[in-house]
C-alpha cells in the first residue's frame, strides 16, 4: 500500500490527485490492474469528477452547501463539524479505478478528486494496487 499526502488549504477543497496518482503508477510500473483509493477521515472522501470546468466543483461545493449547512441549531455532535461528516459520507471514501498498459483510465473529461470538508488539514490518500 501506498500513501499520497494532500495539504488542503480551504475549509471546502476539492484537490486534484489525478497526476499524482499517475505518477505513482508510472513508478510503481503497474500496468493492468485495479487501483483501489481509500481516505482514512471521516470528514474527507474522494470522488471522480469533471477536470475540464471549475465551475462544476464551485457549483459542486454551492450544492453540498446548501444540502448541508455547516451550522444547524438542531446538529448534535460536540465537535461542530457535523457537516464535514455528512458530505463526506455523501461523497464516500473509496474509489476503484483501471489501470490498462500503465495507464488509468478515465473518461476524457475526467479526473480523480480529494475532497476535504474541515480543512485546512493534511491528510492521506491510501493506495492499493491489484494486477501486474
Amino acid at each position: 500500500m501506498n500513501r499520497l499526502e494532500v495539504q488542503t488549504r480551504s475549509h471546502s477543497e476539492f484537490v486534484d490527485v489525478t497526476a499524482r496518482l499517475q505518477q505513482l503508477v508510472d513508478a510503481e510500473r503497474w500496468s493492468e490492474g485495479r487501483l483501489t483509493l481509500f481516505v482514512p477521515h471521516t470528514t474527507a472522501g474522494v470522488t471522480i469528477q469533471e477536470n475540464a470546468d471549475p465551475d462544476v466543483l464551485h457549483d459542486m461545493t454551492l450544492c453540498l452547501d446548501r444540502m448541508v449547512p455547516w451550522q444547524d441549531p438542531a446538529y448534535l455532535h460536540g465537535e461542530g463539524n457535523t457537516a464535514a461528516h455528512v458530505k463526506a459520507s455523501l461523497l464516500g471514501s473509496s474509489a476503484d479505478l483501471i489501470v490498462q498498459g500503465g495507464e488509468i483510465q478515465l473518461g476524457t473529461w475526467q479526473g480523480v478528486y480529494f475532497c476535504e470538508f474541515d480543512g485546512p488539514r493534511r491528510r492521506e490518500v491510501w493506495v492499493g494496487f491489484t494486477g501486474s
